[in-house]
Protein backbone atom coordinates (compact mmCIF):
# COMPACT_ATOMS: atom_id res chain seq x y z
CA UNK A 1 0.00 0.00 0.00
CA UNK A 2 1.52 3.36 -1.29
CA UNK A 3 1.05 5.98 1.29
CA UNK A 4 -0.14 9.30 -0.16
CA UNK A 5 2.37 12.31 -0.06
CA UNK A 6 1.69 16.09 -0.39
CA UNK A 7 4.81 17.83 -1.01
CA UNK A 8 4.62 21.65 -0.46
CA UNK A 9 8.03 23.50 -2.80
CA UNK A 10 8.07 27.06 -1.78
CA UNK A 11 10.63 27.72 -4.44
CA UNK A 12 12.63 30.84 -3.27
CA UNK A 13 10.02 32.01 -0.98
CA UNK A 14 10.11 32.26 2.45
CA UNK A 15 11.44 33.99 5.97
CA UNK A 16 11.21 32.57 9.29
CA UNK A 17 8.21 34.15 9.92
CA UNK A 18 6.53 31.91 7.73
CA UNK A 19 7.32 28.94 9.72
CA UNK A 20 4.01 30.08 10.99
CA UNK A 21 2.42 28.79 7.90
CA UNK A 22 4.24 25.19 8.77
CA UNK A 23 3.07 25.37 12.32
CA UNK A 24 -0.91 25.47 11.00
CA UNK A 25 -0.32 22.53 9.28
CA UNK A 26 -0.27 20.18 12.30
CA UNK A 27 -3.68 19.00 12.43
CA UNK A 28 -3.66 18.19 8.77
CA UNK A 29 -0.98 16.37 8.98
CA UNK A 30 -2.25 13.63 11.41
CA UNK A 31 -4.36 11.85 8.67
CA UNK A 32 -3.56 9.38 6.30
CA UNK A 33 -1.10 11.20 3.86
CA UNK A 34 2.26 12.03 4.78
CA UNK A 35 2.84 16.02 4.33
CA UNK A 36 6.20 17.11 3.90
CA UNK A 37 7.41 21.18 3.04
CA UNK A 38 10.26 21.77 1.14
CA UNK A 39 11.74 25.59 2.11
CA UNK A 40 14.62 27.62 0.92
CA UNK A 41 17.72 26.21 2.49
CA UNK A 42 17.80 29.06 5.10
CA UNK A 43 14.81 27.68 6.70
CA UNK A 44 15.47 23.53 6.87
CA UNK A 45 16.64 23.62 9.97
CA UNK A 46 14.44 25.77 12.00
CA UNK A 47 11.66 23.72 10.41
CA UNK A 48 12.90 20.36 10.88
CA UNK A 49 11.10 18.71 13.52
CA UNK A 50 8.83 22.01 14.33
CA UNK A 51 5.67 19.84 13.57
CA UNK A 52 4.90 16.64 14.38
CA UNK A 53 3.90 14.75 11.09
CA UNK A 54 5.23 17.41 8.90
CA UNK A 55 8.81 16.12 7.31
CA UNK A 56 11.28 19.00 5.91
CA UNK A 57 13.09 18.87 2.42
CA UNK A 58 15.84 20.64 0.44
CA UNK A 59 14.94 22.00 -3.01
CA UNK A 60 18.01 20.31 -4.70
CA UNK A 61 21.47 19.21 -3.92
CA UNK A 62 25.38 18.99 -5.16
CA UNK A 63 26.60 15.91 -6.13
CA UNK A 64 30.00 16.08 -4.32
CA UNK A 65 29.80 16.06 -0.45
CA UNK A 66 31.91 18.72 0.26
CA UNK A 67 34.41 21.32 -1.62
CA UNK A 68 34.99 24.45 -3.30
CA UNK A 69 31.35 25.07 -4.88
CA UNK A 70 30.36 28.12 -3.52
CA UNK A 71 27.13 28.79 -2.43
CA UNK A 72 26.28 25.01 -3.01
CA UNK A 73 24.57 22.46 -0.61
CA UNK A 74 25.48 18.73 -0.50
CA UNK A 75 22.93 16.37 0.49
CA UNK A 76 25.04 15.55 4.17
CA UNK A 77 24.68 18.67 4.65
CA UNK A 78 20.59 18.56 4.17
CA UNK A 79 20.07 15.95 6.12
CA UNK A 80 22.61 16.92 9.27
CA UNK A 81 20.45 20.07 9.35
CA UNK A 82 17.29 17.15 9.66
CA UNK A 83 15.93 17.28 5.76
CA UNK A 84 14.57 13.82 4.62
CA UNK A 85 13.76 14.47 0.87
CA UNK A 86 15.19 16.49 -1.86
CA UNK A 87 13.50 17.42 -5.17
CA UNK A 88 15.62 17.22 -7.74
CA UNK A 89 15.47 17.50 -11.45
CA UNK A 90 12.78 20.54 -11.14
CA UNK A 91 12.34 21.91 -14.26
CA UNK A 92 13.15 25.26 -13.66
CA UNK A 93 16.26 23.78 -12.52
CA UNK A 94 16.62 21.75 -15.38
CA UNK A 95 16.19 25.39 -17.65
CA UNK A 96 17.24 28.00 -15.49
CA UNK A 97 20.82 26.09 -14.34
CA UNK A 98 20.97 23.91 -17.07
CA UNK A 99 20.78 20.87 -15.23
CA UNK A 100 20.90 17.97 -17.64
CA UNK A 101 20.05 14.34 -16.76
CA UNK A 102 23.26 13.13 -15.94
CA UNK A 103 23.86 15.75 -13.60
CA UNK A 104 20.82 15.13 -12.14
CA UNK A 105 21.72 11.42 -11.69
CA UNK A 106 24.99 12.14 -10.18
CA UNK A 107 23.17 14.40 -7.58
CA UNK A 108 20.37 11.11 -6.78
CA UNK A 109 23.05 8.83 -6.28
CA UNK A 110 24.92 11.60 -4.18
CA UNK A 111 21.06 12.06 -2.13
CA UNK A 112 20.80 8.29 -1.66
CA UNK A 113 24.24 8.05 -0.09
CA UNK A 114 23.35 10.55 2.37
CA UNK A 115 19.91 8.85 3.47
CA UNK A 116 17.59 11.42 1.53
CA UNK A 117 14.50 10.43 -0.39
CA UNK A 118 14.24 11.89 -4.22
CA UNK A 119 11.52 13.41 -5.56
CA UNK A 120 12.49 13.06 -9.20
CA UNK A 121 10.44 15.66 -11.54
CA UNK A 122 10.40 15.21 -15.05
CA UNK A 123 7.92 16.96 -17.53
CA UNK A 124 7.38 18.19 -21.28
CA UNK A 125 7.29 21.57 -22.76
CA UNK A 126 4.22 22.98 -24.54
CA UNK A 127 5.43 22.20 -27.61
CA UNK A 128 6.82 19.00 -27.21
CA UNK A 129 3.28 17.95 -26.00
CA UNK A 130 1.97 19.43 -29.29
CA UNK A 131 4.22 17.18 -31.16
CA UNK A 132 2.44 14.03 -29.11
CA UNK A 133 6.37 13.44 -28.06
CA UNK A 134 5.22 13.28 -24.32
CA UNK A 135 6.16 9.81 -23.57
CA UNK A 136 9.12 10.04 -25.29
CA UNK A 137 11.03 13.06 -23.38
CA UNK A 138 9.24 11.54 -20.38
CA UNK A 139 10.76 8.39 -20.87
CA UNK A 140 14.31 9.79 -21.75
CA UNK A 141 14.20 11.78 -18.58
CA UNK A 142 13.64 8.90 -16.45
CA UNK A 143 16.16 6.67 -18.41
CA UNK A 144 18.84 9.09 -17.77
CA UNK A 145 18.21 10.84 -14.48
CA UNK A 146 17.25 7.24 -12.23
CA UNK A 147 20.39 5.70 -10.91
CA UNK A 148 20.96 1.99 -10.57
CA UNK A 149 19.26 1.53 -7.19
CA UNK A 150 15.82 3.07 -6.71
CA UNK A 151 13.45 1.48 -4.59
CA UNK A 152 10.03 2.42 -3.33
CA UNK A 153 11.39 3.97 -0.29
CA UNK A 154 14.07 6.30 -1.36
CA UNK A 155 12.16 7.60 -4.83
CA UNK A 156 9.44 9.16 -5.45
CA UNK A 157 8.46 10.29 -9.16
CA UNK A 158 6.71 13.92 -9.69
CA UNK A 159 5.24 14.74 -12.82
CA UNK A 160 4.84 18.29 -13.82
CA UNK A 161 3.98 19.32 -17.42
CA UNK A 162 6.12 21.98 -18.01
CA UNK A 163 3.03 24.11 -19.57
CA UNK A 164 1.35 23.69 -16.43
CA UNK A 165 3.75 25.31 -14.21
CA UNK A 166 2.68 28.31 -12.45
CA UNK A 167 0.55 29.29 -15.72
CA UNK A 168 -2.91 28.14 -13.57
CA UNK A 169 -3.56 25.90 -16.45
CA UNK A 170 -3.87 21.94 -15.43
CA UNK A 171 -3.41 19.00 -17.20
CA UNK A 172 -6.63 16.97 -17.97
CA UNK A 173 -7.60 13.66 -15.73
CA UNK A 174 -6.91 11.62 -19.19
CA UNK A 175 -3.73 13.52 -19.62
CA UNK A 176 -2.32 12.87 -16.25
CA UNK A 177 -3.69 8.97 -16.25
CA UNK A 178 -1.80 8.36 -19.01
CA UNK A 179 1.19 9.75 -18.39
CA UNK A 180 1.10 7.96 -14.32
CA UNK A 181 0.31 4.81 -16.17
CA UNK A 182 3.34 4.86 -18.34
CA UNK A 183 5.73 6.10 -15.68
CA UNK A 184 4.55 3.04 -13.74
CA UNK A 185 4.73 0.27 -16.30
CA UNK A 186 8.43 2.00 -17.12
CA UNK A 187 9.42 1.70 -13.31
CA UNK A 188 8.15 -1.67 -13.67
CA UNK A 189 10.09 -2.90 -16.53
CA UNK A 190 13.52 -1.42 -15.26
CA UNK A 191 13.07 -2.30 -12.01
CA UNK A 192 10.50 -5.18 -11.33
CA UNK A 193 7.12 -5.27 -10.65
CA UNK A 194 8.21 -4.75 -6.45
CA UNK A 195 10.16 -1.76 -7.09
CA UNK A 196 7.32 -0.30 -10.07
CA UNK A 197 4.01 -0.63 -7.92
CA UNK A 198 5.36 0.62 -4.49
CA UNK A 199 6.99 3.71 -6.13
CA UNK A 200 4.83 6.84 -5.18
CA UNK A 201 3.82 9.24 -8.25
CA UNK A 202 2.92 12.81 -7.53
CA UNK A 203 1.37 15.07 -10.05
CA UNK A 204 2.57 18.48 -10.28
CA UNK A 205 1.32 21.88 -12.53
CA UNK A 206 -0.78 24.29 -10.73
CA UNK A 207 -2.58 21.68 -8.30
CA UNK A 208 -5.06 23.72 -6.05
CA UNK A 209 -7.71 23.22 -3.47
CA UNK A 210 -10.55 23.59 -6.48
CA UNK A 211 -8.69 20.65 -8.68
CA UNK A 212 -7.25 18.39 -6.07
CA UNK A 213 -9.59 15.97 -5.55
CA UNK A 214 -10.26 15.73 -9.23
CA UNK A 215 -6.88 15.33 -9.65
CA UNK A 216 -6.53 12.55 -6.67
CA UNK A 217 -9.14 10.11 -7.94
CA UNK A 218 -7.12 9.67 -11.03
CA UNK A 219 -5.11 6.38 -11.46
CA UNK A 220 -1.32 6.09 -10.48
CA UNK A 221 -1.59 9.56 -8.60
CA UNK A 222 -0.26 9.10 -5.26
CA UNK A 223 -0.33 12.92 -4.31
CA UNK A 224 0.99 16.40 -5.70
CA UNK A 225 3.99 18.31 -5.91
CA UNK A 226 2.49 21.38 -5.04
CA UNK A 227 3.99 24.87 -5.74
CA UNK A 228 2.18 28.54 -4.57
CA UNK A 229 -0.49 27.03 -3.27
CA UNK A 230 1.89 24.92 -0.19
CA UNK A 231 2.92 28.83 0.51
CA UNK A 232 -0.56 29.45 2.81
CA UNK A 233 -1.21 27.08 4.86
CA UNK A 234 -4.83 27.89 4.97
CA UNK A 235 -5.05 26.03 0.25
CA UNK A 236 -2.59 23.62 1.41
CA UNK A 237 -4.87 21.72 4.28
CA UNK A 238 -7.43 21.49 1.70
CA UNK A 239 -5.59 19.82 -0.68
CA UNK A 240 -4.18 17.90 2.09
CA UNK A 241 -7.50 17.04 3.43
CA UNK A 242 -8.80 15.69 -0.24
CA UNK A 243 -5.72 13.77 -0.56
CA UNK A 244 -6.32 12.49 2.82
CA UNK A 245 -10.12 11.56 1.61
CA UNK A 246 -8.42 10.00 -0.96
CA UNK A 247 -7.00 7.38 1.18
CA UNK A 248 -9.44 6.59 2.76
Amino acid sequence: MRRKLAAGNWKMNGTLAALGEVDSLALAAQGAAEVLVCPPFPLIAPAAGRVPGVAIGGQTCHPETSGAFTGEVSAGMLADVGASYVILGHSERREMFDEHDDHIRARCRAAWQAGLKVILCIGETEAQRDAQNTLDILGGQMAGSIPDGATGHNLVVAYEPIWAIGTGRTATPDQIGEVHDFIRARLERRFGAGVGRSTRLLYGGSVKPGNAAEIFAVSNVDGALVGGASLKSADFILIIDALNAASD
